[in-house]
């Protein structure tokens, strides 16, 4: 049977947080210098334009996939009818 060590379990458990939290605050730190430079880059005029357009273009894909689904079950609910 083991030993109770309260002490020893408490600077385990301790340095396991101090782990995690070292890689929280890495990880926080990392995505803040990503929003930084994202922001930076968006202040040109040509990227700003780019990311503007490549959004634009999503946006009407999605737009016309959403429009085919709808036409696909108008003809399937047209086709159950006769």
């Amino acid at each position: 049977m083991s030993e109770f060590h309260p002490f020893r379990d408490m600077k385990e458990s301790a340095k396991m947080q101090h782990e995690v939290d070292k890689a929280n605050f890495e990880a926080v730190k990392a995505e803040s210098r990503a929003n930084w430079e994202e922001a930076k880059s968006m202040s040109r005029t040509e990227t700003r334009k780019k990311v503007m357009q490549a959004e634009h273009d999503r946006l009407i894909a999605e737009a016309e996939e959403r429009k085919a689904e709808a036409e696909e079950r108008i003809n399937a609910a047209k086709s159950n009818r006769k």
